[in-house]
């Protein structure tokens, strides 16, 4: 049985059961198991959480950001080991998926928070000195972060950009390793408790445990020592915790569901439809489709090309070896929601069937419905097929595509592609209007699969894609605010100011002083 990681020290579980993740490769058992850990064990990671908190209060930004660093640096040393765990528990590539794009995206994610760390400008320091009243965001308390399956390094619980965040903003870290990947994120945490121990950082600052009990989670999120949780995940199991959390008030961020609209107006697929045909191929069936930004939903205007589309992405759907899904359960998901499609009257093209052989494979699936048929059972069609699936959604005119869009739920993206000769032009409008209320990040002319680690990126959007729209979880330093707190100071004498709101300025922010933005 593998050990949790509780207040700086590898101990064994006091267990509630066991699991072990699968090579979704062959489908068989990795000899490796992992505790549930008990209500006690989550009780002890409590407890050492909130200390660290009370400890990270008088240690100096600085040595947090060294934290950061020291850590990232251990990661980039580590590649070969995490490359080669990451790609047994979820058949990912090693390259360049794993070692050349995920895991360099990674460091570099913990490294910018660093950074925001150090200058502190994230806190948006307020000062007012008539009335001398000053105000900056700081830290929230202890966070709880749920890791999914989907992005073993960059949305890990213990390496991700939950994580980074969290941690930056001066909180402490109980990470919830998500069972595709347990190995994985162990091999985290065992580099974290190095580089806490290297930087002199509190014993609770980063924990670990594996799984829990249905109970026992929805009481952890409820903790009134948890300040906070940060969740990845299926919108099922994350709607019961964030009912949990939002029984007492904790601030629960979740990602949990998103098809992510593509309309491709008349102009664009007379264009240059074979190319669009190859663009949205490789998007759709990127990591066998298992982004949460992966293009599922496509809108299109009836037409000879329309057709034609259609025709090039089932051929290539067909032509193209189905990936490997990351686990059975995905691979279930996957057939059930296309059993859900096909039950509310959508037309198979290709595929909807497991791959016969121990790995886990769904062939590449078309479905196809009217407009009309659509707007009939918006709630069954917009059914998530998380992995290589799309529906295609053909309209009879412009009107049916807004009235498409005004049924939709909220989603992390939305695209529009559209003529470079203007002929769109006079569509794009009113279907952008509708589409900016649906969305957290709008696109032209490129497709959602790329998320930019970038401080202009928005990686939220209105429900169910997250649990609040105003929030996003990649962009540094906006993603640091979710697990602070506004904190105002009144009248407060100077010596007993943050750092942040001296009138000496020591960390050389940008603050807000008598509604002027100044170094």
């Amino acid at each position: 049985m593998e050990q949790v990681l509780i207040n700086g020290q590898w101990i064994d579980s006091n267990t509630n059961g066991s699991f072990q993740a699968t090579n979704p490769m062959t489908g068989e058992s990795i000899a490796r198991t992992y505790p549930l850990s008990a209500w006690s064990e989550i009780d002890q990671a409590l407890a050492a959480a909130s200390q660290a908190f009370r400890e990270l209060r008088s240690v100096h930004p600085n040595t947090i950001a060294e934290f950061l660093e020291t850590y990232a640096d251990l990661i980039q040393a580590d590649k070969e080991a995490l490359v080669a765990l990451a790609h047994e528990e979820t058949g990912l590539p090693v390259a360049p998926r794993l070692g050349d794009v995920e895991l360099p995206r990674t460091v570099s994610q913990l490294k910018q928070a660093a950074a925001a760390t150090r200058t502190g400008s994230w806190a948006m320091p307020t000062i007012d000195t008539k009335a001398n009243i000053r105000s900056c965001y700081e830290a929230l308390g202890p966070v709880c972060v749920f890791g999914p399956n989907n992005f073993p390094f960059a949305f890990n619980s213990l390496a991700g950009g939950d994580f980074a965040a969290a941690i930056a903003a001066g909180n402490p870290v109980i990470g919830k390793a998500n069972s595709s990947h347990p190995a994985t994120t162990q091999r985290f945490a065992q580099l974290a408790l190095k580089a806490m121990e290297k930087t002199g950082m509190p014993r609770g600052l980063v924990q670990l445990i594996y799984r829990t009990t249905h109970a026992d989670g929805e009481k952890l999120v409820s903790d009134p020592r948890l300040a906070a949780i940060g969740y990845t995940g299926s919108r099922h199991a994350g709607l019961q915790l964030k009912a949990a959390a939002d029984r007492v008030g904790k601030p629960f961020y979740a990602e949990l569901s998103s098809v992510n609209p593509v309309v491709f107006l008349p102009g664009s697929l007379k264009e240059r439809g074979d190319k669009l045909i190859e663009e949205y191929v490789t998007s759709g069936l990127m990591g066998a489709g298992q982004f949460c930004t992966n293009p599922g939903l496509l809108l299109l205007i009836d037409s000879p090309e329309a057709q034609h589309f259609i025709e090039g992405v089932v051929a290539k759907y067909m032509q193209t070896p189905p990936g490997t899904l990351l686990s059975k359960s995905v691979e279930s998901s996957l057939v059930k929601s296309i059993s859900v499609l096909k039950d509310a009257g959508a037309e198979l093209l290709a595929g909807g069937d497991k791959i016969a052989g121990g790995r886990c494979a769904v062939a590449n699936t078309v479905l196809k419905v009217s407009g009309e048929a659509f707007l009939l059972a918006p709630a069954q069609f917009q059914t998530e097929a998380f992995g290589n699936a799309v529906l295609i959604v053909v309209c009879k005119d412009q009107t049916e595509i807004v009235r498409a869009i005004e049924s939709l739920e909220g989603n992390l993206t939305g695209c529009i592609y559209s003529a470079t000769d203007g002929s769109d032009d006079s569509m794009y409008a009113p279907i952008a209007v509708e589409m900016l209320q649906k969305v957290g990040r709008l696109l032209n002319d490129k497709m959602p699969t790329g998320v930019a680690v970038s401080p202009a990126m928005n990686h939220g959007g209105p429900f169910p894609a997250t649990a609040h729209p105003g929030f996003t979880a990649v962009g540094i330093p906006a993603s640091l605010i979710r697990f602070a707190k506004l904190t105002c100071y009144d009248a407060v004498r100077h010596d007993r100011l943050p750092h942040l709101l001296q009138d000496n300025n020591p960390r050389k922010a940008w603050r807000l002083i008598d509604g002027a933005w100044t170094l």
